[in-house]
């Protein structure tokens, strides 16, 4: 309503706005009370449904009844690219994936999580360390605070080895001049043949990111007193609470 007139909507709700998963209870509650009714075991979050049943057959049967339902009933078009008949092994919801009964995060978004912390360690991105370790360990408690629940720890320790290098990198591009990597590299412990070796060579930031020099310098306990989040403990932290440091 516009200055007391009603006027057609020129677009719809806003995806992944506040307003939108509200509607969407409101609307599909009666979908809710009549898998209910049913006996179906479900789960469903705004209009992201996943129904459970014993076998591929009855699932086409299901999808075929659910979806006369939602078209009949509740006038609601159902996007049928989306909507399918699979095993568990094989479906993702909500970022998840399901693996031999234990949950894990799907590589759709593993892969949004590196292609972000990249962008946050980007050797280029002209930003104090301070700034940089910051907007990361929000970004990195933010994904934790949604993933973190995935049981799958093997990439883990990886993924920790791999941030610590791209810091390492970052640091390595802003002390730029050689001087300026040899006098940090001798401070912070290395060396000194080591690092002027290191400080010397012709290879890229991403190489000597990886170098005795600038680990032995830019030691992980260094590391995380500069700031920087460790995704290990994490995730250890949301497991294994009581044994979290």
């Amino acid at each position: 309503m516009i200055r007391g007139a009603f006027r057609p909507l020129e677009r719809v709700c806003r995806r992944g706005g506040p307003l939108s998963p509200q509607l969407a209870n409101i609307l599909l509650d009666d979908f809710d009370k009549e898998l209910e009714k049913r006996g179906h075991r479900f789960v469903r979050y705004a209009d992201d449904t996943i129904i459970l049943v014993k076998s591929i057959s009855a699932g086409n049967r299901v999808m075929a009844s659910v979806t006369h339902f939602l078209v009949s009933k509740l006038k609601i078009t159902v996007n049928k690219k989306k909507s399918k008949v699979v095993p568990v092994s094989k479906c993702s919801y909500l970022g998840f994936i399901f693996v031999r009964g234990k949950i894990r995060w799907s590589n759709k978004a593993f892969l949004e999580f590196k292609r972000r912390v990249r962008l946050l360690t980007g050797r280029s991105w002209g930003v104090s360390m301070e700034y940089r370790y910051r907007k990361l360990a929000e970004y990195v408690r933010g994904w934790f605070n949604y993933y973190g629940i995935s049981e799958y720890y093997r990439p883990i320790p990886g993924l920790d080895e791999w941030l610590r290098r791209r810091i390492r990198m970052c640091y390595w591009k802003q002390w730029r001049y050689t001087r300026t990597k040899v006098r940090n590299l001798l401070r912070l412990g290395t060396y000194k043949r080591e690092a002027i070796m290191t400080a010397l060579s012709r290879k890229g930031p991403w190489h000597l990111s990886r170098t005795l020099a600038t680990q032995a310098g830019m030691t992980n306990k260094w590391l995380m007193e500069q700031g920087l989040i460790s995704i290990k403990d994490l995730w250890v932290k949301i497991h294994y609470p009581a044994t979290a440091r």
